[in-house]
Formats: structure tokens, C-alpha cells, sequence
């Protein structure tokens, strides 16, 4: 059936796989880390704290004091293509560009900052795309991280009027694919170190105790990783948290009081991973390999290591065109 002229344009279907990982300031200054911020620590999956108590805290002493520090932070990890987990993750889309045939489209967002999960939804159903699949990048699953990036695409598509067809990559934390994607680039790096490791830190990023009581089932989704990547690799792995934030309790033990406490229990050598990471980021590349280093090494420690993520490394992309694959049959032949 031929439309009529003056028929709005129908492009031709498509599918569309958008990467959805945290955020990201758009430059490495103040002002930048203070708007960025001021989007994330207002989520109320992030701080669950009653707005009314939450916000002249939040505006009156921490976007006052915090966005300086956390500058001067990213500046030290700022590359020539900007933040490390805005590149990486560019990077991880691009890889993935036709692994599905040539009627899937791959895009990436952030959930806070730019560019924004709803702008890239919205271009990809004006791309054709009449089904989308959201894939959270985060291994683990936790409310502060996969539910709110899944909130925001489904804000987003309470406003369309002609809504695609939605899945969700689920959490896959214990997917073999995933395992073995760790066990081969955990080994390869560890191959190439110019010292043989006493102990391997495994750091996942830390949330409140309350989150675990409340049933976030992130806590045991850590834990089974680390088991399971210490059974792939025949070796003990110890598990800490880092990134604590504010005065409520948080799942321990603590990656910097863990490090510091390794030289006195004769570990002067570790290596440091962080597999609940799909990206290099500030976390990793300023907290653990440049202050992880200096709290080891002030402790006594003499050989430190951090290696970095899966990234968009061959067995990173690898597992990721098969756990993807599997979410888009039915669709995808």
C-alpha cells in the first residue's frame, strides 16, 4: 500500500540495544562535578534519605564543599577522550556496532550526565527502532545502580505516545560467560606483572548495610562473583568494599582499612580487581590504583597492582555479544 503524500516519514525497523552505565561529569572542574552531583546524590534510589531532610544537606554543605575535591580527582584520570567511563563505554558500543546484523542498533547512555539515556531512547525510536533492549552494565544487581538506570528509560517512555517494545539485560553476575571473561583477564594481566601477588584484593563498590536489610540482594551477588571467579582460578580471593559515603554503617570490610592491614598480616604484595566494574572510572583508576597504592604502600606494602576491568578488552566484548545475543532471540534471528 502506497501512503498518502503528506504521510509523516516511516523509517524502516529496527532494533536498538542502548548500554546504560552510571555517569559522568562533562568536564573535569567544579562546576561540572557540582551539576553532575546535584543529579545523582538527588536520586532517591541513591540517597534514601527523606527529601525534606536530605536536600539542605545536600545543597547547603555537600554541593558547597565536595564538587573541588572530586575535581581535582577526575583530573587526574581525565584522558584526551574525556572521562574514562564515558570513552570506555563509547568504545564498548562501537565494538558492538553490527554483532547483531545490520538492523541493530547500538547506542550508550548515562544514567546521570550526558549523554542522557532519554535523548538516545528517543533517537533511536526515531532511528525505526521498534524494539529496545536496555542493557545496564552492571554485573551485580543493586537498586542505586540497575533500577535507577531502568527508572530513568521507563520515564522517558511514559512521555512517547508510540512506545517500542522493551526488555532488560538481567544482572549476570554468576554467568558463566562472565566468570570466564574475568578468570581470562584477570589471568592474562597477572601474567604480566614483574612480581607474583601474596594476595588478590577482589573491591566491589560499597552501599549501606540498610540496603541488604531492606532485601537488595547486591551484597550476595558480590560475594557470589568472588566465590565463584576464586573456584575459575584455583586461588583465595578477598572481598571488600570501597566508597563509603556519609555516617550510616556499610557492608565491610572496607577496601582502604583492608589495605592498610595486609603488609601487618605479611601480604606485601596484592594485586587489586574490581569485577563489579564493566568500565574503568573514578572509582577504580583514582580511588584503587592511586589511593588503594598509597595506603598499601604506607602500611609497608612493597608491590602493588591494580588491574584494570574488563573494559572493552577481546574477552569483555566477547561475553558481552553473548549475554546480549542471548536477550535479543525471538527478535534477532
Amino acid at each position: 500500500m502506497t501512503p498518502p503524500a503528506d504521510h509523516p516519514l516511516i523509517p524502516p525497523r529496527k532494533i536498538g540495544v542502548l548500554l546504560t552505565n552510571l555517569g559522568t561529569p562533562d568536564a573535569p572542574d567544579a562546576r561540572a562535578v557540582k551539576r553532575y552531583l546535584g543529579e545523582f546524590l538527588s536520586d532517591r534510589r541513591v540517597v534514601e534519605i527523606p527529601r525534606l531532610a536530605w536536600q539542605p544537606i545536600l545543597r547547603g554543605i555537600i554541593l558547597n564543599t565536595r564538587p573541588k575535591k572530586s575535581a581535582h580527582a577526575y583530573g587526574l584520570v581525565w584522558s584526551e577522550e574525556g572521562s574514562p567511563l564515558a570513552a570506555i563505554t563509547r568504545r564498548q558500543s562501537a565494538a558492538l556496532q553490527g554483532a547483531f546484523g545490520p538492523d541493530v542498533i547500538v547506542d550508550y547512555a548515562m544514567r546521570y550526565g550526558n549523554p542522557a539515556i532519554a535523548d538516545r531512547l528517543t533517537a533511536m525510536k526515531d532511528a525505526g527502532c521498534e524494539r529496545i533492549l536496555i542493557a545496564p552494565l552492571y554485573p551485580q544487581y543493586c537498586a542505586a545502580t540497575t533500577a535507577t538506570a531502568n527508572d530513568k528509560a521507563f520515564a522517558a517512555l511514559a512521555a512517547m505516545r508510540w512506545q517500542p517494545a522493551i526488555r532488560t539485560l538481567p544482572p549476570y553476575h554468576d554467568d558463566p560467560a562472565y566468570i570466564g571473561a574475568l578468570k581470562a583477564n584477570v589471568e592474562s594481566q597477572l601474567a604480566g606483572l614483574d612480581f607474583v601477588p601474596d594476595a588478590i584484593l577482589c573491591s566491589f563498590h560499597g552501599m549501606p548495610k540498610r540496603t541488604l536489610e531492606l532485601g537488595d540482594p547486591y551484597h550476595c551477588h558480590c560475594q557470589k562473583t568472588a566465590r565463584l571467579l576464586a573456584q575459575a582460578m584455583g586461588r583465595e580471593l578477598i572481598v571488600a568494599f570501597q566508597s563509603r559515603f556519609g555516617p550510616a554503617k556499610w557492608l565491610g570490610p572496607a577496601t582502604d582499612a583492608t589495605l592498610e592491614a595486609l603488609p601487618a598480616r605479611g601480604v606485601r604484595k596484592v594485586a587489586v580487581i574490581a569485577p563489579g566494574f564493566s568500565a574503568d572510572c573514578l572509582e577504580t583508576l583514582e580511588e584503587l590504583a592511586i589511593r588503594g597504592r598509597d595506603s598499601f604502600v604506607g602500611a609497608g606494602g612493597t608491590d602493588f597492582a591494580y588491574l584494570p576491568c574488563l573494559n572493552d578488552s577481546g574477552p569483555g566484548m566477547a561475553m558481552l555479544r553473548d549475554l546480549i545475543g542471548r536477550e535479543l532471540m525471538g527478535w534477532v534471528a
